[in-house]
């Protein structure tokens, strides 16, 4: 899969699925998989996405990812795209009008022959373009636009803003539920303090990118995923107050049945259920008699 994150780019015969796809939920998954399939039709599956600026956002909250860009880009490469495109959401664009939108960068810059979205779409300056006008708009350019209802989980509509509501609560099952897969945590595995190790309990430290959007501190069920296999385990966000709290919020693995050295290699951490809030503990001894509880839960969790 290619990837641009620029505005100097030309491409030809493109189907295009267009939105910003910050939560990659399983409505972003359904207009994703109908750009692929079009594939067949000697089309490329081009992902249009936007490079949020948060200062042009009213509410900065809403910059907070749920899947950061590069997360988003090994998600979107493993669902058959062919390019993904991270457009910067500039002045320019925040300023564009949506009849330029289409004409400068739809049909000029990526020669759209079909076009998917979601019905509740919006673009251009004051979001005043909408499916509507990109359907008279495609009679003009001879694109062919494919708009796709909102999909329901529990009688309502799955949305990003709904799924950072659900991680913040820590609701991972309900999260989880919405997203397709489960909420994942990618990074490099970073040198600890090395407590663990001489717990006889050895862990990995990943420190998340700081707009990750992270569920409540605390211990939960967990799988990580080593050179394709998934390995059961658990993990704890936060400081570890208990041993010297950390400046930053991090996640500390313990997987199970493995034992090589993942220093410096790059991974990702998926997360199933929730356990129990992060703890301060009286002493060493105390935070491993836990860390056994909690290794007896994520076991009894997978059935491992």
């Amino acid at each position: 899969m290619r990837y641009i994150d620029y505005s100097d780019f030309k491409l030809k015969n493109s189907a295009v699925c267009l939105g910003k796809f910050d939560g990659l939920h399983i409505g972003h998954r359904e207009l994703i998989e109908y750009a692929v399939s079009m594939k067949k039709y000697g089309l490329e599956a081009v992902i249009f996405t936007f490079l949020m600026n948060p200062r042009l956002l009213k509410n900065t909250e809403d910059f907070s990812q749920i899947y950061t860009e590069e997360e988003k880009r090994a998600m979107i490469e493993d669902a058959g795209a062919d390019i993904l495109l991270s457009y910067p959401f500039d002045i320019a664009m925040f300023s564009m009008e949506p009849e330029c939108f289409v004409k400068n960068i739809l049909i000029d810059k990526l020669d759209t022959k079909h076009l998917i979205v979601g019905t509740d779409f919006k673009f251009g300056h004051n979001r005043v373009g909408d499916v509507s006008l990109l359907q008279e708009m495609s009679i003009k350019y001879g694109f062919v636009v494919h708009a796709f209802d909102k999909v329901h989980y529990l009688e309502k509509a799955v949305s990003s803003t709904r799924i950072r509501a659900c991680l913040r609560e820590g609701k991972i099952e309900e999260a989880n539920q919405m997203l397709g897969s489960p909420y994942c945590i990618a990074g490099k595995v970073l040198h600890g303090r090395k407590l663990g190790r001489t717990l006889g309990i050895p862990t990995i430290n990943i420190v998340p990118e700081e707009v990750k959007l992270l569920p409540p501190n605390g211990v939960y069920a967990s799988k990580t995923w080593i050179a394709g296999t998934a390995f059961e385990g658990i993990s704890n966000i936060g400081v570890k107050p208990t041993v010297g709290a950390e400046k930053k919020r991090l996640i500390e693995t313990y997987i199970f049945d493995y034992s090589g050295d993942l220093y410096g290699e790059e991974l990702k951490v998926s997360l199933y259920t929730f356990e129990r809030p992060e703890k301060k503990y009286d002493s060493i001894d105390e935070l491993k008699d836990q860390m056994k509880l909690d290794i007896e839960f994520g076991r009894n969790y997978f059935n491992v």
